[in-house]
């Protein structure tokens, strides 16, 4: 791994060590997940790939799958401020960022505008059904996603590093909600999708769930502890080739691109911005890092290229008239685009 300066290829050390004390801490954190939620391995390795490389996820999910505990149990792991936004048609931006309220000071009896933050003045935020909400609350959550700030009257608030959104959508319902637009989509690094579970998962969720027993949660991983395991994937190496991959991939689904393929030309309306470029690099950097691999290679990009790209495809009439879904598209590009 380079260094801070980024003017060697030799893995130091201290970042040997920091790898191989990452590992270990996914496998404690995904045991403590395991207590209380029943497989969706692979969910939790995405939502850390998100965390790692310092960007927010969108899971999507038909109701009573546990988007919502799995969420709150993976907070829960994390040494960190955690608050839960109930999005609804009647809130508020100031519900989100905080207002100011008029208060006596007990020492002058002068009448002043004290600021009480908001639920945004956390860690890690659970924006719980972000689609219930007008565009103008959705754009305060959005806003310090995009810029780690909020602005409250004239004045404009720093929030505290490492700041995560994790936010829930139900894609079956349709009535009473605000579906966020494509460029508000762009801001989250991954949509990750929850499917039903196995006859055996369910099984046992069915018996874990009726036996009265509860688990206890332990914190892994705390502030400090994370903000080291950020910079470590920002360090980590990626050869050119597979920068190189990544971005034509991205640009393949473009159908104004000259390299695009002949079914983008005729299926897409609109590709991925230049945002899923970055993503695809810094998602197969953590993929490798969780791994305990100093060096991600095509397998990683791959691996992560569904989730980054999946809400950054805006399917054309041919490609809904033909029952194609931007994970269709996705898988294709795949097969299209030559490592």
């Amino acid at each position: 791994m380079t260094g801070s300066g980024g003017t060697g290829n030799v893995a130091s050390e201290n970042d040997v060590e920091l790898l191989q004390e990452l590992s270990e801490a996914r496998q404690a954190l995904e045991e403590q997940v395991a207590r209380r939620i029943v497989g969706q391995q692979e969910i939790v390795e995405k939502l850390l790939m998100a965390l790692l490389a310092g960007g927010h996820a969108l899971v999507v999910g038909v109701p009573g799958l546990a988007k919502t505990t799995l969420i709150s149990t993976l907070a829960e792991t994390l040494r960190l401020r955690f608050s839960r936004i109930q999005f609804t048609p009647d809130l508020m931006p100031s519900d989100i960022t905080g207002t100011e309220v008029l208060e006596e000071d007990p020492e002058t009896g002068r009448r002043v505008f004290q600021f009480v933050p908001g639920p945004v003045f956390a860690n890690v935020i659970l924006a719980d059904e972000i689609n219930r909400t007008p565009p103008k609350t959705q754009a305060a959550l959005l806003q310090a996603m995009q810029e780690l700030s909020v602005t409250v009257g004239n004045e404009t608030l720093e929030l505290e590093p490492p700041f995560f959104v994790l936010a829930t959508q139900n894609p079956i319902e349709h009535e009473g909600t605000y579906p966020l637009p494509e460029a508000q989509l762009d801001r989250f690094m991954l949509e990750l999708r929850i499917t039903y579970p196995s006859f055996d998962e369910e099984r046992q969720i069915a018996t874990v769930t009726t036996s009265g027993e509860s688990q206890t949660i332990e914190p892994v991983i705390d502030g400090e502890r994370l903000r080291r395991f950020q910079s470590l994937v920002r360090r980590v190496p990626a050869p050119p080739s597979v920068v190189d991959y990544a971005v034509r991939l991205a640009r393949s689904t473009r159908p104004d691109d000259p390299g695009a393929p002949a079914f983008v030309r005729e299926m897409v309306a609109w590709g991925a911005g230049p945002r899923a470029s970055q993503h695809l690099v810094l998602g197969s950097k953590a993929r490798a890092a969780l791994q305990g691999r100093p060096v991600p290679n095509f397998d990683d990009v791959k691996a992560i290229a569904p989730d980054v790209l999946r809400h950054r495809i805006v399917p054309g009439f041919e490609a809904e008239a033909a029952g194609r879904t931007p994970d269709d598209l996705v898988a294709d590009l795949l097969g299209a685009v030559k490592t």
